[in-house]
């Protein structure tokens, strides 16, 4: 049988768009995110009760990806991208429905001129994804302390990030820019680069859009050198 399913709101992130943005939540913390409720959701009942809980479960479309369909395999970056394994043993975006899944840090409900705002911790959404539910996060049955993460089962090795004199003067002037830099650090530090790239002599020059700014870097060794910053 077909179902349709309806969002019931779009998230906003720094990230706009899908290079770049951390394979896990909170693997930047400093990059934070909100929810605007949409249609029937937008309501304060729908919302009512939630702060008590701490963190929460975002269900929302990969819905950049839905056009490109999917395969039974997949080469996950953890594994350098070079080895398959199953769709169903990976979180990536290219599923059979496009349906992804994040445990996120809930850090209010705000209500502004009729608007429902939820705003969250760290994310690893593109900017405007449809969220299609939201449920509360339960430690006691949520949590497995003693399960196996396979070939995730530790965080990924971060790479040190420092910048240009002229990353650093552009930088300069940004209303935001101690959270801006933070997230920089966080997001660039994951080396989002192709997993093929890693562990390679690699001179070219990448560029990631956050926020409202256009990232360039440079990844040598451990060591990414960001190397100017422009407005989009």
């Amino acid at each position: 049988m077909d179902h349709t399913l309806e969002p019931i709101g779009i998230i906003h992130t720094p990230y706009k768009e899908k290079f770049a943005v951390p394979r896990q939540p909170r693997l930047a913390p400093s990059a934070t995110a909100k929810i605007q409720l949409t249609g029937l959701s937008n309501s304060p009942e729908a919302v009512r009760g939630i702060e008590q809980f701490s963190h929460l479960w975002l269900l929302f479309l990969f819905d950049q990806n839905l056009h490109a369909g999917w395969t039974p395999t997949v080469r996950p970056p953890r594994l350098g991208g070079n080895e398959r394994v199953g769709v169903f043993s990976s979180r990536s975006p290219f599923r059979p429905n496009g349906i992804g899944m994040s445990a996120v840090e809930l850090k209010g409900v705000k209500q502004e001129e009729g608007q429902i705002w939820i705003e969250l911790g760290s994310v690893d959404l593109v900017d405007r994804t449809p969220i299609i539910d939201i449920k509360p996060y339960i430690p006691y049955s949520d949590a497995v302390y003693d399960a196996n993460g396979g070939f995730a089962q530790t965080e990924p090795k971060l790479l040190n990030v420092v910048f240009s004199n002229i990353a650093d003067q552009q930088l300069r002037f940004h209303a935001n820019k101690g959270q801006v830099r933070a997230v920089i650090c966080e997001v660039l530090g994951q080396d989002p680069r192709p997993a093929y790239k890693k562990n390679q002599a690699d001179n070219k020059e990448y560029a990631v859009n956050l926020f409202d700014l256009n990232v360039k870097f440079k990844v040598n060794g451990d060591l990414v050198t960001v190397t100017a910053i422009e407005r989009f």
